[in-house]
């Protein structure tokens, strides 16, 4: 039997952002806080992005830091880099490469 699981408003709308980033590209906390309509919630949308039910269909492990470093994810920071990797992502250092290329604006 599933679990069901109860999201916010704020957490659907993350989730719906998300969703929205392709393979091989990345996104920003500060760009998906704006695609889900509050700018200044970059903190909240890691927060959301931490309780993500749903990754990595909901692929949070998309998200990083404006600086292009990774930041953190629920599963760690080593499943983050193969499962950006295994999309065509470069990753050196804990740093996206080719950061501005890849992102991905809402």
């Amino acid at each position: 039997m599933a679990k069901e699981f109860m999201l916010t408003n704020f957490q659907e709308k993350v989730l719906s952002a998300i969703k929205k980033i392709p393979k091989g590209k990345v996104s920003t906390y500060a760009l998906v806080a704006r695609g889900a309509g509050k700018p200044k919630a970059f903190r909240a949308v890691g927060n959301a992005l931490h309780i993500n039910p749903y990754a990595p269909v909901f692929p949070c492990h998309r998200v990083v830091k404006s600086d292009g470093s990774l930041g953190g994810y629920a599963g760690g920071v080593k499943k983050k880099i193969a499962l950006l990797k295994k999309e065509g992502v470069s990753v050196k250092g804990n740093k996206v490469m080719n950061f501005h290329e890849i992102l991905m604006r809402f």
